[in-house]
């Protein structure tokens, strides 16, 4: 009977770790990165405020913090012509589907010390991670129509 409650403990400590994809993706984002360049599916002028902060020119070039053993980071917006400064966020990596290599991104703003501000959070789709370059993407409806933002990274400790 003891055998079996510690062989049922075990399969479900294992089970509820992150999968070896997402082990490895967490790897792979830590350190820092540079936001070089946000663009849209649809041509067009848009008005669009990102992640509840600042202007897709003010995100352009801001530089990025990742630290995957407590899922914190920041990022620095650096446009002297925007709001400066570093802004704190916790985040999580949750995979779709192993096979296509899918994921949910998932960030939360936070103050210094880590606490949530007003609860919300921001899912993205992690399109692309390598030792290099990650690419994340958000599908909204614009006029019942989809528009994608694209936000490509470059690593900047590559």
């Amino acid at each position: 009977m003891k055998q079996l409650i510690v062989l049922l403990l075990a399969v479900s400590l294992v089970s509820c770790g992150a999968s070896k994809t997402v082990r490895t993706s967490k790897k792979v984002i830590k350190g820092e990165w540079t936001l070089s360049n946000i663009s849209y599916s649809e041509a067009g002028e848009y008005n669009v405020t990102l992640l509840n902060d600042v202007s897709k020119e003010c995100f352009q070039g801001s530089s990025w913090s990742f630290i995957p053993n407590n899922n914190t980071g920041k990022y620095s917006i650096n446009n002297a012509n925007c709001a400066t400064g570093e802004r704190n966020f916790i985040f999580t990596i949750q995979e779709i589907d192993e096979t296509t290599g899918l994921y949910d991104f998932l960030i939360k703003p936070t103050d210094a010390k880590g606490k949530s501000q007003n609860n919300v959070g921001f899912r993205l789709s992690l399109a692309l991670l390598t030792e290099s370059n990650m690419t994340w993407t958000q599908t909204l409806s614009v006029d019942g129509k989809p528009f994608t933002i694209t936000m490509n990274f470059t690593k900047a400790d590559w």
